[in-house]
């Protein structure tokens, strides 16, 4: 597995697109370094990036690699080599090129004009987004051999937990705003990475307020060890449980 991930790291770096990504993220860091130097209003500002840029590149370039090296995989296919060693060699080496590209980015410049520990909160919850959203692209990506329809299915996951699920979750906190929702708030926002990874950075920078009436009963739970433990095993299951699909639907894929 280590030779094919190799391989496939190597032939990452050969397409420069990591290499853009990560000039990216560090002219947007250093430029809002520049316009404020308080650490905490940058990683706020970073926090619109992460939820939104992050996941967006994961599973568009993801889906792009997939089908752009599917010749590759069929020629490993050809050789007596394991399905789950290729397709977990391909995850592990877009996921940590991604995550590199996007801890250098980030983190480089948060280290050279100060970092705190809400700059390695931002960096935990991108990372983690990271890796969910490759393994949702890997999903979309074994779903169909059609690479447009694919695309399209990562897309759709993007908009949907970046956007539509938020519309989705204030309909339901507006309707029944007559009756105690803390809970039930609490239990819908853990069906959404996106929402998950921006409750644990706003009260990182304890701002809490700025949620509503649901932001006491976040810092409460959130606020604890428990809860910071609770909302990380969250996000390893939404990375797990889509990288799972992906394997089975793959390792019984007729390619």
């Amino acid at each position: 597995m280590t030779r094919v991930i190799k391989y496939i790291f190597y032939d990452l770096l050969r397409t420069r697109f990591i290499l853009l990504y990560t000039l990216f993220l560090l002219v947007s860091t250093f430029a809002m370094f520049q316009i404020d130097s308080d650490p905490g209003k940058v990683v706020l500002s970073l926090l619109n990036v992460v939820l939104m840029v992050v996941p967006l590149i994961s599973v568009v370039f993801t889906t792009i690699h997939f089908f752009n090296s599917y010749e590759f995989i069929e020629l490993m296919l050809a050789q007596p080599v394991n399905r789950r060693v290729i397709f977990f060699s391909e995850y592990i080496s877009v996921a940590t090129s991604l995550c590199g590209a996007y801890v250098a980015g980030i983190g480089i410049p948060s280290l050279l004009f100060g970092a705190d520990s809400s700059v390695f909160t931002l960096l935990f919850t991108g990372v983690m987004l990271t890796l969910v959203f490759v393994a949702l692209a890997f999903l979309s990506s074994v779903l169909t051999r059609d690479k447009a329809k694919a695309i399209g299915i990562a897309l759709l996951f993007w908009f949907y937990f970046s956007l539509i699920y938020d519309g989705l979750l204030l309909w339901v906190v507006y309707t029944f705003c007559d009756y105690p929702l803390e809970k039930i708030t609490l239990t819908l926002i853990a069906f959404n990475p996106v929402d998950l990874a921006r409750i644990i950075m706003l009260l990182q920078l304890d701002i809490s307020a700025l949620m509503g009436y649901t932001g006491a009963f976040y810092k409460s739970f959130f606020g604890s060890h428990m809860g910071l433990l609770f909302s990380s095993s969250i996000l390893l299951v939404w990375i797990a449980l889509p990288l799972w699909l992906a394997m089975r639907i793959f390792s019984r894929k007729d390619l």
